[in-house]
């Protein structure tokens, strides 16, 4: 115990630093290259920080532990909107620029329907909803890079600091590098220590392996709110939660099928199907279709998808 609880601690301090870099290396590319900070959000630091859900899921799959790929990507997916962003607009609301927000927000109600027709029809994800799912992000990754070349070279926020490209991309990949391996740190020591308490599979997929996977965007939300990058932040998160959807899904998926798990049921429904995917779809709707209409989030979003999850959580564990 002792030792996982020393481990649990390493794999903290990396991620804080890593996320410390990461952050820097990718502000610094935006700012360099005249790349809106929310596009950039949504793309390279999305796959940074989504990193651990890959690796985690991917080989959880393979091994034969389909409950937690699965758990992994809608209680990620559920952390990062009504924990890890609420957190930072509940601290310090922010404006949102609707026009670069819309397309992530869009791509991710499509993945999420099409993901919840399959949970809800078939209750199998196929080799060929894998291949679907990583289309999707395909076609995401391609219109986002062309929105951003057609995005009007705006003034820099910063001035250069005499640094260089390279010293910027190498921040970015040591910070990729340390978040990821500070995640893996503090999940599968988590993990066991949880198993110890006897906390079932499927409610340590939801809750403990998805907030241990998620922690690098809570870090880097941290770390951009402080450095005063909302955008970062904010862009970060809608893109982690599309990732988790179509490309950790649709990686596992293709590396080895799984049902959904039906280890917990309530009123004789499937507890997935009657409560974390329609929970997945309320608190994304609650956080993105204001900001959309208002063009801002508000400090009341916050404390209210904070509560729900703290419902969600208790849920888990109690019900």
């Amino acid at each position: 115990m002792a030792v996982s609880v020393l481990l649990f601690i390493v794999g903290l301090i990396l991620l804080i630093k890593g996320g410390d870099w990461f952050v820097d290396g990718a502000t610094g590319i935006a700012h360099r290259f005249h790349i809106p900070e929310i596009l950039i959000g949504a793309t390279v630091v999305s796959i940074g920080t989504t990193l651990p859900e890959v690796m985690v899921s991917a080989t959880s799959a393979v091994i034969g532990h389909g409950e937690i790929a699965y758990g992994n990507a809608i209680g990620s997916i559920i952390c990062n909107t009504a924990l890890i962003s609420a957190l930072t607009f509940a601290i310090a609301p922010s404006k949102v620029d609707r026009k670069t927000f819309k397309i992530p927000v869009i791509f991710f109600f499509i993945a999420a329907v099409f993901y919840s027709v399959i949970a809800y029809t078939t209750g199998y994800f196929s080799r060929a909803v894998g291949i679907v799912l990583l289309a999707i992000f395909v076609v995401y990754m391609v219109m986002t890079v062309a929105q951003a070349k057609k995005t009007p070279k705006a003034e820099q926020e910063k001035k250069d600091n005499g640094g260089s490209s390279v010293k910027d991309i190498i921040f970015l990949i040591v910070g990729a590098a340390l978040i990821a391996i500070g995640a893996k740190l503090l999940v599968d020591n988590g993990t066991l220590i949880a198993e110890a308490l006897g906390v079932p599979e499927s409610v340590i997929a939801l809750t403990f392996v998805a907030l241990g996977t998620s922690l690098p965007e809570l870090v880097t939300a941290i770390t951009s709110l402080v450095k005063g990058h909302g955008a970062l932040s904010l862009g970060n998160i809608v893109g982690a939660n599309l990732f988790n959807l179509v490309f950790v899904s649709g990686v596992s998926v293709v590396l080895s099928p799984f049902s959904i798990p039906a280890s917990k049921t309530v009123a004789g429904m499937n507890a997935s199907l009657a409560v974390d995917i329609p929970v997945m779809f309320f608190v994304m709707a609650f956080m993105t279709i204001p900001a959309l209409i208002r063009g801002k989030l508000s400090r009341a979003q916050g404390i209210i998808l904070l509560c729900v999850y703290a419902a969600f959580c208790a849920f888990q564990f109690f019900v």
